[in-house]
């Protein structure tokens, strides 16, 4: 009988101690608890999980459209600056096309001065043909103001010689103003120099006395 008891025992010994029982594998836990919580709690951790993930892809999803919100804004704007670049550059090439003579011109209406000033000076009773040698130079002197006139105008460099105009600070030089009989008050009663216009702009503004109220 004493035997018997010992036997019982150390078996009973070696059943705890069998690893089985020491460690259960986690799928027969995880059916434990859910044999032991019942279908509802299995549901509701299902739930639990799926809005977790559910929060999170929300969550990716709106930083992720912060950042295309973003990325356009940052597109738009260099793409508005890259065309008011090509914008400018093209009007600073047509500018450069049109006025790089600008300095050119400048000279030569020193030389248009001195033609003009030249055959003004000449006395026109005296340009007969019983003096032919001042008749040619006469002539001369006006075919070449005719012909510079004409290069002048093929290059938009136009001449102003607003005499009787209304004044245009634009485009006139006061260099007095006189009570000038016939004339209204504000409007230009002496030229005194000629102005040029390039392209529309004024290259040089013309001199000149302005009328006014006696």
């Amino acid at each position: 009988m004493a035997s018997w008891c010992v036997r019982a025992v150390r078996q009973s010994y070696s059943v705890l101690a069998s690893p089985a029982l020491k460690r259960a594998p986690p799928r027969l836990l995880c059916t434990a608890t859910q044999q032991k919580n019942g279908p509802g709690s299995v549901e509701e951790a299902e739930k639990t999980e799926q809005s977790t993930a559910d929060k999170g892809l929300t969550e990716e999803k709106g930083l992720l459209e912060e950042q295309l919100k973003e990325m356009t804004d940052k597109y738009k704007r260099a793409l508005a600056d890259t065309e008011n670049l090509r914008t400018r550059s093209q009007r600073m090439v047509e500018d450069a096309k049109l006025y790089g003579i600008q300095s050119f011109c400048k000279d030569l209406l020193e030389v248009a001065d001195i033609l003009e000033k030249a055959t003004e000076s000449v006395p026109k009773e005296e340009v007969t043909s019983q003096n032919p040698h001042l008749k040619n130079l006469y002539d001369g002197l006006v075919m070449t103001e005719v012909q510079i006139q004409k290069v002048f105008t093929k290059h938009g460099l136009v001449k102003i010689n607003p005499e009787g105009q209304k004044f245009n600070p634009y485009e006139h030089e006061a260099l007095f103003q006189a009570p000038v009989e016939g004339k209204e008050p504000g409007t230009v009663a002496v030229v005194t120099k000629v102005g040029y216009k390039l392209h529309g702009r004024t290259l040089r503004p013309a001199l000149v006395g302005v009328a006014k109220i006696s």
